[in-house]
């Protein structure tokens, strides 16, 4: 249990550094489906770990000078206030549809990363009004399914808001640890928790983070993108043939 753990946290943190996001879509699936967690706790764990990773990342990028703190504080602003109203919904769903809309949500992810390449989109500064309704959007689900959002933060950040793609990565990790914050508050009213599981990650994760922030910057980012989308479409089939029928 300590080595997929430590192995699954790695990953996650690995995918963060790299990517500005991806870890939090993984968390979910590997604390229920390796670790054995149902799914509401699995939900409140993966938002402390991913918050905890993120801002480690976000701090590395600083220092690269890829992160907009306007841009962060007013999209994650509005994101926490979301997140934390969001996130009692969740409690309320029954874990096999939970996990299915966790799935659905992956593939329109997967989709998303598969798609025209980001870098091709005009970076022109968006209105307040739309980083602010894109922050809200985002916090909604990271409040319900557990996910800091990154690969949904990315692209909004690039086509919505107009930031160009390393400020994207850069920014996405201040958003995504804020928005995990709030999340995480707002499940903790009486949700079990298991520290060492989620130490245990965090750890990992941090080694992930350190190694993924410098690599990120040797790798090109449409090709880990690509593949890193088919994985993600891959999981969530598996997901959702494991949790539909359980749905009916």
């Amino acid at each position: 249990m300590l080595a997929l753990s430590l192995l699954s946290g790695f990953a996650i943190g690995l995918t963060l550094g790299l990517l500005g996001g991806g870890g939090s879509i993984l968390t979910v699936p590997a604390l229920v489906y390796l670790v054995g967690q149902p799914p509401q706790m699995a939900v409140t764990a993966s938002l402390a770990i991913v918050g905890v990773n993120s801002i480690i990342g976000a701090a590395m990028q600083r220092a690269r000078g890829t992160l907009n703190w306007r841009v962060a504080l007013l999209f994650g602003g509005a994101g926490m206030i979301a997140s934390y109203g969001a996130a009692g919904f969740s409690k309320s769903v029954a874990p096999a549809l939970l996990m299915a809309a966790f799935a659905l949500l992956m593939l329109l992810i997967g989709t998303l990363m598969l798609a025209r390449p980001l870098e091709t989109q005009k970076h022109e500064p968006a209105a307040l009004w739309k980083i602010v309704t894109s922050g809200l959007l985002v916090g909604v689900v990271t409040g319900v399914l557990g996910v800091g959002g990154g690969f949904l933060i990315v692209p909004a950040l690039v086509m919505l808001v107009g930031l160009p793609m390393t400020q994207a990565v850069g920014t996405s990790l201040l958003v995504i640890a804020m928005n995990s914050a709030a999340g995480f508050i707002g499940h903790l009213d009486g949700t079990p928790l298991d520290m060492g599981v989620i130490a245990a990650f965090i750890v990992a994760g941090l080694g992930g983070t350190l190694a993924g922030v410098p690599l990120a910057q040797r790798l090109r980012p449409q090709d880990l993108r690509r593949l890193f989308g088919l994985f993600v479409m891959a999981l969530a089939v598996f997901l959702l043939v494991d949790n539909v029928p359980k749905v009916w």
